[in-house]
Order: structure tokens, then C-alpha cells, then sequence
């Protein structure tokens, strides 16, 4: 067991609260960063994989991990991806060699690229779900931008309850959690 490795990865994967997400080029006011995004697509993907009954674990697994290689080769947004080669698969292996957990994770980043599994389908739509929200929360009042950016996203999606609930963010008003425990709470 290589402790120096697996505290140097740690220090590494705590650099991706610093890395403020790409579509910051096109949208002014975004604070979040790849360490928010993985954590609410982690959550997303629990819930889907639930109610999708596939394997919860593979699936956190798969939404916690899917973009640590950034702390490597950076966000590419669409743009970005036009014109530059990542080498999203070289930073991956480079970053997991010498750690205990390296082989099960890099199996489940490549079954997570390759879109085979029940699980690598619900935990992408995990992370599209996560750009759903954070689209209607950023363009909440402005519904013209938010509906092309929510169409484009919501072509991605596969399974049923993605789409379903893809319906209900793009109808929601992301203070609505709020209002409602105002309301429970003052009853």
C-alpha cells in the first residue's frame, strides 16, 4: 500500500472544488465547480439507479468518478471539444496507478464511457439530470435560452424516470423547495 499515492490523491481530487466548470464561458453567473457537479449527480444517480433497480453502489461509483480526470486535462465544454484532443483516458489511468482501488475503478470509468450497462446509463443520465437543474436554476427567467439548452440536454437522456423527471425540473421553480417548507412548517 503506497500511502504517499493515495494522500497525493487526495490532495488532487480536492483541487476539483477549485476548478470552476466550463459553461462559465457562456453564462456569467455560475459559482459551481466539478466537486459540487459530481456530488449532486452522485445523489441523482442513487435515486435513479433506485428506481431504476440497477446496482446503487456501481452507479455512485460511476457518478463520483466520472469526472476526477479533470483535475487533468480540465472541463472541455462543447466548444472546447471541437478543437482539442483530452487525453481524458491517459489521466485517468495516471491518476488511479499505485491505489488499491485502481483497477475496479478504471473498469467502471470505461463501463461508464461505453454506455453498455443498465448502470452506465443511468449514471450518465444522473449527470445530464444535474445539468437540467443547474440550466433551469441559471435561466430561470430567461425561458428562451433555458428551453434550447434544456431541449439539447433532455435528447440525451435513456431511461424513463430520467425523462420523467426531466419533465417535472424543466415545469419546477428551483425555490419551490423553499416556499413548500415554509408552508409545512407554518401550518
Amino acid at each position: 500500500m503506497d500511502i504517499n499515492k493515495i494522500t497525493n490523491f487526495f490532495f488532487e481530487i480536492a483541487t476539483l472544488r477549485r476548478l470552476t466548470r466550463s459553461h462559465r464561458q457562456m453564462i456569467q453567473e455560475v459559482s459551481d465547480n466539478i466537486s459540487d457537479h459530481s456530488f449532486r449527480v452522485a445523489i441523482i444517480g442513487m435515486i435513479l439507479a433506485n428506481l431504476d433497480q440497477c446496482d446503487e453502489n456501481k452507479v455512485l461509483k460511476m457518478c463520483l468518478f466520472h469526472d476526477v480526470a479533470e483535475a487533468r486535462t480540465g472541463d472541455a465544454n462543447f466548444i472546447n471539444k471541437q478543437y482539442t484532443v483530452l487525453h481524458e483516458k491517459e489521466a485517468q489511468k495516471d491518476q488511479m496507478q499505485g491505489l488499491p482501488i485502481a483497477d475496479e475503478i478504471l473498469e467502471i470509468l470505461q463501463e461508464y464511457k461505453q454506455r453498455k450497462s443498465k448502470e452506465s446509463i443511468v449514471a450518465k443520465d444522473a449527470d445530464l439530470l444535474d445539468q437540467m437543474v443547474l440550466q433551469q436554476d441559471y435561466f430561470y427567467k430567461d425561458e428562451k435560452n433555458r428551453k434550447r439548452w434544456q431541449d439539447y440536454t433532455e435528447k440525451s437522456l435513456i431511461t424513463d424516470s430520467a425523462k420523467k423527471i426531466a419533465k417535472q425540473i424543466r415545469e419546477a421553480n428551483p425555490f419551490e423547495w423553499l416556499y413548500q417548507l415554509k408552508k409545512d412548517k407554518t401550518l
